[in-house]
């Protein structure tokens, strides 16, 4: 069994919110829900939600700007700000600090519910912190 942790943080790295999916899920299937409770206006993320319908289009109708960069095999290859998307190793970092957490990095709770709880617990230490 694994399970993906799909996160937003701010722009210095503290948590905002969480999603889980299932292992085998896109990556897609978190941001459709978290893209909702989205309050900033710039979007970074990596290659796996460069998708136009899904995200890309959806940010620009929310008057967001994406710094997404495109996948090597789209057709039309998109710009973005490479500057601006150095910062995206804010949330590399927050996972590599949640990590430190012995229950969430071997998933020891069985119920995606209680593994959720102890998620947004050690992320409620990282931001105390």
């Amino acid at each position: 069994m694994s399970t993906k942790i799909h996160a937003l943080v701010d722009a210095l790295g503290n948590p905002l919110g969480f999603h889980l999916t299932p292992g085998q899920a896109c990556d897609l299937d978190g941001a459709d829900v978290l893209l909702n409770e989205l309050a900033a206006d710039t979007v970074l993320a990596d290659k796996g939600y460069d998708a136009d319908q899904r995200v890309i289009e959806r940010l620009q109708q929310q008057g967001k700007i994406a710094v997404i960069p495109p996948k090597r095999n789209r057709t039309a290859l998109r710009d973005y700000d490479k500057d601006l998307y150095k910062a995206r190793h804010l949330i590399e970092n927050f996972f590599a600090t949640l990590k430190q957490y012995r229950a969430i990095a071997t998933r020891y709770d069985k119920r995606a519910k209680n593994f959720l709880g102890a998620i947004y617990l050690a992320a409620t230490v990282i931001w105390l912190n």
